[in-house]
């Protein structure tokens, strides 16, 4: 490949990074690879000059300005990116360039966080604007509601001048970002990747409660622009910010020498595994602020700082065993567990395997040699196996087609890499299946919230589904000990959950999980089988016959009402008084049966839930999205894309108006 050919696909391949690192949050490379791919960039475009545009990746700040979280903003002060070093010769040389060009220069060394930078603006010590770095140098977002949720963020100042902009990096720490996933994979959302796409995702929400809940936590590391008060050096201004109550960098160090700088920078990194979050490097800058004028910057990076970027370390070792575990959903993950080796300044003895397409692609066995790295982050990840070093009789690791934890059935989701148990009463699923079984889709338990489950699990009043159903036996313990509150919220919620009794079947089917099986599903079996029994009793064959019933569908059901474990369940559900059966409810000649409708937008007198009642007790079926098997759209006040859409496939639109009408006049036909 020649030079000019190398340099078009390397733009294409870190304009596409870049684009899922900054805008999408969802990075598909380590930061290691990334900066690589940028080094070769800018060693090609260094030989070549004549070849070097505006456009490229090199000439350019971080990402774009996105309008998820509110306004755009422009910056006063841009917001600029780091140069990047990976050598000690790299960063003696900056040193020496510094003390060349200015008079005793002295240095600060400091943690880079790894995290989404933001600028914080006040007004007579009155924060007015928080906003992100978006395209580095004209705009960014406005996140001022966000970040007032975060706890580091101070919204007043005790002793303030006219004006000030700090900058500093909102990040997760590790403990925030594990309970984050694990109440992602409770709820069955989408698991982050690591704590920096979390934060940068978390921080441009529209619904600032979830800035709350998760967590974020920010660290200042620049003085941006000051009026009303002078500040000469960059450690004199992190002094007053910490009188102000404001969060600096931890652990900043003050350095005269090239020799201190790199020992600075050795100690940080040797450090960085003890640490509660997760840095990327450690930034040498220049503390005086008029030596910084002085140096200025380029359209790019400033010239007074360097950003040293740590080398991934690796060990070989052995690889002791591959533990398997369940999560809240099911999915199965394998683990490596090898002999301890010390990366990064810690002891580590285990890393993920993620699934069982990654153990095929590096062809991974239980005594194989392994290599283990660590690359600006604090989870150790698996690199390569040495095979050339495979004991005789190592074979590829295969995932166990049975639980671990239950021993039910385990398979792999289609066009996914995830291996699950298909059993819905696996112990280690039991959280996350109840809080669907009470949902709203499901048994629509109100007010049986996720605390309330998690609460009532860990103390063995709830070890499946129907044990919902007897908690009424427990009362007393449950009011003494305000598991759900004092005697008014604890009988409201045991009204409740003996109302739910007599929900239809289709409920209760939805509710059990099986896989494929969601509402819609669940009412058309019912309407066709009768009941819970009709269902349990059918061939896959007569399954198949159910419309939106598939043959996978089909063996999924067929295989959970004949597990042992699922037809115990249904006993003592059935025991406890709940409603097995579909109460027949169509109407008439049922004027809608073999007709699909969508609903939306507001109607004028009936909830979205009402109006699908109404519907399917005419024999008509309710779905979520328009497609060319839609015969009506059932459309209110702002009814938005829907409606355009069943225009242009010339689907019938009807008001509610117009509904009640074709049913009187079916009515009135009979």
């Amino acid at each position: 490949m020649d030079y000019i050919e190398e340099i078009k696909q390397l733009r294409q391949q870190i304009e596409y990074h870049s684009n899922r690192y900054y805008n999408m949050d969802e990075p598909e490379i380590t930061d290691y690879e990334y900066d690589m791919l940028m080094q070769r960039l800018k060693a090609l475009e260094k030989q070549h000059p004549e070849l070097v545009e505006s456009t490229s990746p090199t000439q350019k700040v971080g990402g774009v300005a996105k309008r998820e979280a509110g306004v755009l903003v422009r910056h006063n002060v841009p917001m600029l990116s780091l140069q990047d070093v990976f050598s000690k010769e790299e960063v003696m040389s900056f040193v020496e360039e510094m003390q060349q060009k200015l008079d005793n220069p002295e240095f600060v060394v400091e943690y880079k966080i790894d995290g989404l930078s933001m600028s914080l603006r006040y007004d007579n010590g009155q924060l007015v604007m928080a906003e992100t770095r978006g395209d580095g140098i004209n705009f960014g977002e406005d996140v001022t509601s966000n970040a007032k949720e975060i706890k580091d963020v101070v919204s007043k100042l005790k002793d303030a001048p006219e004006y000030l902009e700090i900058r500093g990096e909102v990040y997760m720490t590790n403990e925030a970002f594990d309970k984050t996933n694990e109440t992602q994979e409770l709820l069955g959302k989408k698991i982050f990747a690591n704590p920096r796409n979390c934060a940068a995702g978390t921080l441009r929400q529209l619904d600032s409660k979830v800035v709350r809940d998760r967590g974020l936590s920010l660290f200042i590391f620049n003085l941006q622009q000051a009026r009303g008060r002078e500040f000469k050096t960059h450690t004199q201004a992190y002094e007053y910010m910490k009188s102000q109550g404001i969060s600096v960098i931890e652990d900043y160090r003050v350095c005269h020498t090239k020799e201190e700088v790199w020992d600075a920078i050795c100690a940080i990194g040797e450090n960085r595994g003890n640490l509660a979050y997760d840095i990327d490097g450690a930034v040498v800058k220049i503390n005086d602020f008029a030596q910084r004028e002085q140096l200025g910057t380029t359209s790019k990076v400033p010239k007074w700082a360097v950003a040293y970027k740590y080398p991934p370390e690796e060990k070989e070792t052995k690889l002791l065993d591959i533990e398997l575990s369940v999560g809240r959903t099911g999915r199965i993950t394998p683990t490596a567990i090898f002999e301890p080796i010390r990366l990064c300044g810690t002891w580590v003895s285990r890393a993920t395997l993620h699934n069982q397409d990654f153990i095929n692609q590096l062809d991974v066995g239980i005594g194989d040699t392994i290599v283990v790295y660590k690359s600006g982050e604090i989870i150790p990840k698996v690199k390569e196996v040495k095979h050339e070093k495979r004991p005789q009789g190592v074979t590829t690791f295969e995932i166990p087609k049975v639980c671990p934890v239950c021993g039910a059935p385990a398979v792999r989701e289609e066009n996914t890499a995830d291996i699950k148990c298909t059993s819905t009463t696996c112990p280690a699923q039991l959280e996350r299946h109840i809080i669907n079984f009470v949902g709203r889709d499901a048994m629509d338990i109100k007010g049986f919230g996720a605390v309330y489950i998690q609460d009532l699990v860990r103390l063995g009043y709830l070890k499946d589904i129907a044990d919902i159903f007897v908690l009424s036996r427990y009362r007393d313990e449950l009011v003494e000990k305000g598991i759900i509150g004092k005697e008014k919220n604890t009988d409201k919620l045991l009204g409740v959950i003996e109302e739910a009794k007599k929900r239809d079947a289709d409920h209760l089917l939805t509710g059990l999980g099986i896989t494929g099986i969601g509402k819609a599903a669940a009412k058309s079996l019912l309407l066709h089988f009768g009941s819970i029994d009709g269902v349990a009793q059918a061939s896959i064959e007569d399954l198949t016959q159910v419309e939106d019933i598939g043959e996978v569908s089909a063996k999924a059901i067929y295989e959970f009402f004949r597990n042992p474990g699922c037809i115990e369940l249904l006993e003592r559900l059935k025991s406890y008084g709940v409603n097995m059966t579909k109460e027949k409810v169509v109407t008439g000649v049922g004027i809608f049966t073999g007709k699909t409708f969508v609903i939306t937008g507001t109607l004028p007198s009936m909830g979205r839930k009402e109006a699908a009642e109404l519907i399917e007790s005419y024999g008509g079926k309710v779905t979520g999205s328009v497609s060319k098997k839609t015969d009506y759209l059932l459309a209110g006040d702002n009814a938005g894309s829907k409606l355009e859409k069943a225009n242009s496939l010339g689907i019938a639109v009807l008001s509610e108006e117009k509904l009640h009408n074709m049913i009187k006049e079916a009515e009135n036909a009979n």
